[in-house]
């Protein structure tokens, strides 16, 4: 990579029209092939809802002792296209893939008396108390041995984390920028490009902290991190030492635990990546059992998957602080990360 990406806000008087995808690369390019989505970015108890769903289908909580109401998933979604709209206003950008959960089912006053089973469809309310968003920008792309990663913002909005019995306060939101594995759709996210918690009392508090966020990330930081990755392997033996430490760490005492660098995979996450080892089509073993971290590293966020929205972002990040954590011990640099090698 020669020309280093730079994110600056511009000074524009309106929002850039966005409303169609197409794609680019670092090295910007204005013929854009088409980026093909092979996978859903988060699965677990998740499903597929569009824009016009959120807008058109749900009610939105209000705050119950003021009856205010709360800044809704949509409105957080459109809030972030137009903070990407004016970071960079002359990049189309991608429809946003949205995954909710836990639906909160209700009904209208007038069906207060009927069985579930006869109500009509005007009569039932819902709206998705987690919600999780990706928008690509196709336009600014980069490669890492063979994987087409392409820009990619989002964010993740709980009401579970929110007191609705009470009056409007600020509310609280997850915002990031990386980048999509395009490979396998799995996210990389670095700890500069996350928020773990936004608070916001109106959505132009929103869109101005979101602007913040976006206008800091160090992109081409970021992208070199993941390629250093790929100076370091893991032989059949250090992944087995890895799985078992990481199956151990949680049942550390707490003492000694606080000594080691934070591990928030679950042992489940660590099944799915001792499974995926020798079963993955793209990031498994070669033929001498050894793993690139590259390797590691996407075998991790692809175990996130089946992570809950609420807890989604903050592991992906974590899979990365771990892997480049690994990476430094392999070469030899002073780290506690040693411990899951030992």
């Amino acid at each position: 990579m020669e020309m280093e990406l730079t994110l600056k806000p511009v000074n524009i008087t309106h929002n850039a029209e966005i409303l169609l995808p197409q794609e680019n690369t670092i090295i910007t390019s204005r013929s854009l092939p088409e980026i093909i989505v092979k996978s859903p970015f988060i699965e677990a108890n998740t499903e597929s809802v569009s824009l016009f769903h959120l807008k058109s289908k749900n009610v939105i909580p209000v705050f119950t002792k003021d009856n205010e109401i709360t800044l809704s998933h949509q409105e957080f979604i459109e809030t972030a296209i137009s903070a990407i709209a004016t970071i960079f206003p002359n990049e189309p950008i991608d429809t946003p893939e949205i995954r909710v959960s836990h639906q909160i089912k209700g009904r209208t006053p007038d069906a207060l008396h009927i069985a579930a089973k006869d109500l009509e469809e005007h009569q039932r309310t819902s709206y998705f108390e987690r919600m999780a968003f990706i928008i690509r920008v196709p336009g600014i792309t980069d490669t890492i041995n063979g994987n087409k990663l392409a820009l990619t913002i989002g964010g993740v909005r709980a009401y579970n984390t929110e007191n609705l019995y009470n009056k409007k306060n600020y509310e609280k939101f997850k915002f990031f920028i990386g980048f999509q594995n395009m490979v396998c759709c799995n996210l990389c996210i670095s700890t500069d490009g996350y928020q773990n918690e936004i608070r916001a009392m109106s959505h132009l508090d929103l869109e101005a902290k979101m602007l913040q966020t976006l206008a800091e990330y160090k992109a081409q930081e970021h992208l070199n991190s993941m390629k250093n990755l790929l100076n370091n392997s893991l032989s059949e033996r250090d992944f087995a030492q890895i799985i078992g430490k990481s199956r151990l760490y949680n049942y550390l005492p707490k003492k000694e635990k606080s000594s080691i660098p934070e591990l928030l995979l679950n042992d489940g996450h660590i099944n799915t990546v001792a499974k995926d080892y020798y079963q993955d089509e793209s990031f498994c073993r070669n033929a001498n059992g050894d793993i690139s971290m590259w390797e590691f590293y996407n075998l991790l966020t692809g175990s996130n998957k089946t992570s809950y929205i609420d807890t989604f972002l903050e592991r992906g990040v974590n899979a990365f602080d771990f892997s480049k954590g690994i990476s430094n011990a392999l070469s030899g640099s002073s780290t506690n990360y040693a411990w899951f090698l030992s």
